[in-house]
């Protein structure tokens, strides 16, 4: 799709809670991707472009950079099972909100940090591992603030 003129990419979105992005194709156009369920990878989704840009509707939100991140981790960390460093994290994420169930309260501010933290760290874990195995749509920059 032909970029549309003041967009500013990349750009963070959420449809029916799954997290997309859409950022800046090599000839100046607009791309977009979609977080899978079942691998954690990026899978295009560029049939979303007009909806999210210009029909809007009730599934779709703007999101922050933070909040796309945060999001996309929350996703992954819910979905997807493995061994390693990356997975032995969603698991410490999951014991802290699991303790929170459990104990039916909020979560405290240092809860809070750490699990965003924590997320951060694994988005850009989990997006470099995407680039090596050659996904097109992994940017571990994507968690740094501009």
């Amino acid at each position: 799709m032909n970029r549309p003129e003041g967009l500013v990419l990349p750009a963070f979105f959420s449809r029916y809670e799954s997290p997309i992005k859409l950022v800046e194709t090599a000839d100046g156009g607009v791309a977009a991707w979609r977080v899978s369920k079942e691998t954690g990878g990026w899978t295009p989704a560029n049939e979303f472009i007009r909806a999210l840009l210009f029909v809007g509707g009730d599934d779709i939100e703007e999101l922050t950079r933070e909040e796309f991140v945060q999001q996309t981790e929350r996703e992954r960390g819910y979905y997807l099972r493995g061994e390693g460093p990356i997975f032995a994290l969603y698991e410490t994420v999951r014991a802290i909100t699991d303790a929170q169930a459990r104990e039916r309260r909020y979560p405290t501010a240092t809860e809070i940090a750490l699990i965003e933290g924590v997320r951060r760290r694994t988005f850009v874990m989990f997006e470099e591992e995407l680039q090596r195995a050659g996904d097109p749509g992994a940017d571990p920059s994507l968690a740094q603030q501009p």
